[in-house]
Formats: C-alpha cells, sequence, structure tokens
C-alpha cells in the first residue's frame, strides 16, 4: 500500500482515462483511487464508473 498520493498529470492522460479521474472525484472516491488504487474499489463503485463513462461518451 501508498502511503503518498501520486500525481496525476490530467493532461497528460489520454481521454478515457481522464475521464475516469473526473467521475472517481465527482463521486467521491479520487482519494480513494490516488491513495490505494482503483483494485481498492468495490465491484459497485467501479460498476458506476464505467456506466458514467460509457454514458458520457456516447453523449459527444
Amino acid at each position: 500500500m501508498k502511503t503518498e498520493k501520486q500525481n496525476i498529470q490530467l493532461d497528460e492522460l489520454d481521454e478515457r482515462e481522464r475521464l475516469k479521474y473526473e467521475i472517481a472525484e465527482e463521486l467521491g472516491l479520487l482519494d480513494k483511487v490516488l491513495e490505494e488504487g482503483w483494485r481498492s474499489l468495490t465491484s459497485k463503485e467501479t460498476g458506476r464508473i464505467g456506466g458514467l463513462v460509457t454514458k458520457r461518451r456516447y453523449r459527444k
């Protein structure tokens, strides 16, 4: 487990990765992701992020 938060540069990520981080932040999960990684999320949390990513990508 990491003790320091990772510094994420959103402008260096591809569109889909950037969207994942933005949605995680909106859902209040960004701190958990930065501290413990994506694997720390429950399947419900991961599914919610994936669903919102899909929804927003088709909205464009």
